[in-house]
């Protein structure tokens, strides 16, 4: 099957509306990203994906690229790296880590989630504040690798629910939670969101976690709202700084308010980690 990749320039200026409008590819399987080509210059929008090429507006450069295994070769890129009170690392490298860290084992795969980018990283580290007693019942939604979630669980000991639209990244979550030692602590299902009854039953949930995009965070507030308690949070990542206002906006309508934030980078672009309270 063939790899390919697809970029094209713009000005700054547009750049926030055009990756508004590629989340949907993202949704299904392509890798986005987005990077400055200059400072203060144009920046570029490229997409990676394999077999049948998406149909995209506007003009873009296609090119093949060779072919090899790009998750074997990201594999070998990934190297340990220290997140609040843990050490994520991949299987390849489990040796050097600082003493009293939690040791988070991901490999780069298939399942978004290894916790180099900007959206997890945040999350890793306003998790680390959180008081555990107002973390009792906790649900990842778009668990991806399942980071978070065991994250969760390990650092709470206790046990923590996910859930993707991915059925194959619900498989890499499993996987990770026995790699990780907390088979028993993390359960999976594949769910749209909170829909299915794994997910639905344990609502009210003292804590939402939610690394995804802008886009599915709007359409998924009713169900949150619903979901929820006064006094219960909702830890939400995957936006850019500039999309911020709007999340909260949309989400004050639904009782919920600003407590904390953490802005961090990758590949040019700040995003925004919000934890929220609801009243």
């Amino acid at each position: 099957m063939s790899v390919w990749t697809a970029w094209r320039n713009m000005p700054a200026a547009e750049r926030v509306t055009e990756e508004q409008a590629l989340e949907p590819l993202a949704e299904e399987g392509f890798v986005v990203t987005s990077r400055e080509v200059s400072r203060d210059g144009p920046w570029r929008i490229e997409i990676f994906g394999e077999g049948e090429r998406p149909a995209l507006h506007g003009a873009w450069t296609w090119e093949e690229l060779p072919d090899k295994d790009w998750v074997a070769e990201n594999q070998r890129s990934f190297r340990p790296f220290q997140v609040g009170p843990f050490w994520v690392h991949p299987s390849h490298v489990a040796d050097g880590m600082p003493p009293d860290l939690l040791p988070l084992r991901i490999d780069a795969g298939l399942a978004f989630g290894t916790g180099t980018h900007a959206t997890t990283r945040g999350c890793l580290e306003i998790l680390a504040t959180l008081d555990p007693a107002e973390t009792k019942n906790t649900v990842d939604v778009g668990c991806g690798s399942g980071i978070l979630a065991i994250a969760a669980a390990k650092l709470w000991k206790r046990q923590v629910i996910g859930g993707d639209n991915d059925a194959e990244a619900v498989g890499v979550a499993i996987e990770n939670a026995g790699l990780n030692g907390v088979p028993t602590l993390c359960r999976f299902a594949t769910s749209i969101g909170l829909e299915a009854p794994e997910l639905a039953t344990p609502a009210p949930y003292d804590l939402i976690i939610a690394n995804i995009l802008a886009g599915p965070l709007m359409a998924l507030v009713d169900s949150f709202a619903a979901a929820t308690r006064p006094g219960n949070r909702v830890l939400l990542s995957g936006l850019l700084v500039e999309q911020a206002e709007l999340m909260l906006s949309t989400y004050a309508v639904h009782g919920f308010h600003f407590e904390r934030r953490i802005d961090l980078e990758t590949g040019g672009a700040w995003w925004r980690t919000l934890l929220l309270r609801k009243g």
